[in-house]
């Protein structure tokens, strides 16, 4: 008697966690309201990725609209400078990109994680969402019938237990009264009976609580079937949840991965032929033609007298404005051409001269006098101007010259 009472004892004490004590399918309720938080919580990361590739997108179109202004107002030349200016170009169409991701993430998958959640748990007037109230009720509803016989057996051991304390004290009592001679035979004979007593309650309350653990263990396998039922409908929601969550990743997943997306391999695919076309050698050959020793030189030769041609100096540097000067070429008596000085705006040196231009009466008239307000004693005054023709190839020397090739 007194082992079963300490065995009992031992598992109360033992406290378990388990789903299928009472209340503990709470923890499996409450996956339903977490699972609406973790939809709110993924949307929430979802908007701060996507400011981040706004972001980043931005910065790179910032960066590639600065250095590109900074590499075409610098002396890099040629095909390097190509190849430098395809990095910029990478910029805009990775910043296009990266726009494109943002799109994405805003307009497909969080469109799409929103609306699912909307469709998936419902609000209820008084808070809370239907599914899980749904939940708690089927929980609830499958666990009291079981719970009560718990109840009842809970009532009938603890009962038993305290007829064996009892029974156990009594026993006691009367085991220490047979060796102490002071007790009297009338006083030993109640003991006895006290204790004859007790084992009787402790019998009777025995088989209550027998009785009431039969009675419990019957009604379990129903108990358990109804539990599964509802876990099992419990469980089919957090598996749609689950699915449609890794569903939406995988497609944040394609949308992020950028290495996935065509216009991403064609965009380094470009840029690596740019680069890899650049030709040192090509640029040096083209510095060498412009600005080196493989530029055209009209060297110095004889040549003869022509009064019609004195006028013009090579080194004249007269300069009105910020051009240069030219020459109109008018018929003159002897079959002859004059020379007429015109300013030519740097504007016009770099639109390209032609020397089919027309010339106003207030350009000439300008060209024709000289800085005190005087007349240039070089020149008379002329009829319209009509078209330039050079009379020998000239080769401007200085940077505000112009080069003139002989008409054939």
């Amino acid at each position: 008697m007194s082992g079963a009472y300490e065995e009992t004892t031992c598992q109360e004490e033992t406290s378990t966690d388990s789903f299928w004590e009472v209340g503990n399918y709470k923890r499996t309720v409450k996956r339903i309201d977490d699972g609406h938080r973790l939809c709110t919580d993924l949307m929430n990361c979802l908007q701060e990725r996507a400011k981040l590739e706004k972001s980043y997108a931005q910065q790179l179109t910032d960066w590639s609209k600065r250095w590109r202004q900074l590499v075409d107002k610098g002396p890099q030349y040629g095909t390097l400078e190509r190849a430098w200016v395809a990095l910029m170009i990478e910029a805009e169409k990775v910043s296009e990109l990266h726009q494109e991701v943002k799109g994405n993430l805003i307009n497909e998958d969080f469109e799409k994680l929103k609306n699912w959640q909307k469709d998936s748990y419902h609000k209820q007037m008084m808070g809370g969402f239907k599914e899980t109230k749904e939940a708690d009720e089927g929980f609830r509803k499958a666990q009291k019938p079981w719970a009560k016989k718990l109840k009842e057996v809970e009532a009938a051991k603890k009962l038993y237990h305290l007829a064996c304390k009892e029974e156990k004290v009594a026993s006691t009592r009367e085991a220490n009264s047979k060796g102490d001679a002071s007790v009297t035979a009338d006083q030993q004979k109640k003991l006895h009976e006290k204790l004859d007593k007790c084992k009787q309650d402790s019998q009777k309350t025995k088989e209550k609580y027998e009785k009431a653990l039969d009675e419990l263990s019957n009604c379990t396998p129903q108990y358990v079937e109804n539990m599964k039922q509802v876990f099992a409908q419990c469980q089919h929601f957090e598996d749609k949840r689950l699915s449609f969550l890794r569903e939406v990743l995988l497609d944040v997943k394609h949308h992020l991965n950028l290495a996935e997306n065509q216009s991403y391999s064609t965009v380094y695919a470009e840029l690596e032929r740019t680069i890899t076309s650049a030709s040192p050698q090509e640029d040096l050959k083209w510095f060498s033609l412009t600005h080196g020793p493989g530029m055209h030189m009209n060297w110095p030769q004889f040549e003869d007298y022509n009064p019609d041609l004195a006028l013009i100096s090579k080194k004249e540097k007269s300069k009105k404005g910020d051009g240069i000067t030219l020459t109109n070429i008018t018929p003159a008596a002897d079959g002859a051409q004059a020379v007429e000085r015109r300013s030519v705006s740097s504007y016009e040196k770099n639109q390209g001269y032609t020397g089919s231009t027309e010339w106003s009466d207030e350009d000439q008239t300008a060209v024709n006098s000289d800085t005190n307000g005087g007349t240039n004693p070089f020149y008379e005054e002329q009829s319209p101007g009509v078209r330039v023709k050079a009379l020998y190839d000239y080769e401007g020397q200085e940077q505000d010259e112009l080069s003139f090739r002989a008409a054939q």
